[in-house]
């Protein structure tokens, strides 16, 4: 979808609504979601709580939205040409907007070197962990590459993605160990399990626009109990890691999580997951991961 002529020339003429127009590309509530994962990794690497640990979490969390927003943006801007082409998702891409793609690309690149240079502000270390965290999107997205594609892989690059998300804000205050990568790996199954759902959601699109997606290869319903596995799985291994010490005990609590997992896969699965019903699924587990880690981050700052 091509801007008009009265848009180019508004946005010519101001370049105040260009900043406003491009900034609305950003998805912001994908973007603030992402970050609970290296919060907590931050807060179960701190010591004791210091006004010089609350500033690096301040910075953290700017460096980290700058990063994921830089994310977000690039896998718009690569795709765009097929999400014009989904009914589901056409009206809000940037061009139905009156926003020019090069000015995306523009609006990636200075995500990016803001959020590197706020990051490596923490030395070497959490600076090349954000670095792999953009190379991993730049994989999976890139058009000449685009991952997102290839079944299985994507799903990997989205397991390391994960984990070294958790990893950023723990390198903040420590160097990542064993007991950072048995954590990690629990926000790591939460982000490829929700992925899949998201290629459920967005199977049709992506069959027609000739993606190769899981959901596409081995259909939705595989794709699907897939995802339920993981959530399973990532629920069992951070009530293990409760119970081995590894994380404070209280968080063993986590129990509850499976059940109320199985029975809204099964009202998803009854709706014959359509993009309505994934949807609803989606936004469930959000919440309900959402209250898991804020009980996460209350227990670990309470054992402090």
């Amino acid at each position: 979808m091509a801007l008009t002529t009265e848009t180019a020339v508004a946005v010519r003429q101001n370049p105040a609504r260009t900043a406003l127009l491009l900034f609305s590309s950003v998805r912001l509530g994908e973007v603030l979601v992402l970050q609970g994962s290296p919060l907590l990794g931050a807060l179960f690497a701190m010591g004791r709580i210091t006004a010089a640990g609350c500033m690096a979490i301040a910075i953290l969390t700017a460096g980290s939205i700058l990063l994921v927003a830089h994310v977000f943006v690039l896998n718009d801007w690569s795709g765009v040409d097929c999400d014009l082409r989904d009914p589901n998702r056409r009206h809000g891409v940037f061009p139905s907007r009156g926003i020019r793609r090069n000015g995306v690309a523009y609006l990636a690149l200075a995500l990016l070197a803001l959020g590197l240079l706020l990051l490596g502000t923490f030395g070497y270390r959490t600076l090349m962990i954000a670095a792999a965290i953009a190379g991993l999107s730049a994989l999976y997205s890139f058009p000449r590459i685009h991952m997102k594609g290839v079944p299985v892989l994507s799903s990997a690059l989205h397991f390391a993605g994960g984990l070294l998300h958790f990893l950023l804000g723990y390198s903040v205050f420590r160097t990542p160990d064993w007991r950072a990568i048995q954590i990690g790996s629990f926000f790591a199954l939460v982000f490829v399990a929700g992925h899949l759902t998201h290629e459920i959601s967005d199977s049709d699109s992506d069959l027609a626009n000739g993606i190769r997606t899981n959901a596409v290869t081995f259909g939705k319903m595989r794709s699907f109990l897939c995802a339920v596995l993981l959530f399973t799985t990532a629920d069992v291994l951070l009530m293990a890691l409760a119970l081995g010490g590894v994380v404070p005990g209280p968080l063993a609590a986590v129990v509850p999580i499976c059940p109320l997992h199985v029975y809204w896969s099964v009202e998803a699965i009854r709706t014959g997951l359509t993009f309505e019903g994934i949807r609803r699924f989606r936004a469930r587990y959000r919440a309900l991961y959402a209250a898991a880690g804020l009980l996460m981050a209350a227990v670990v700052l309470l054992s402090k």
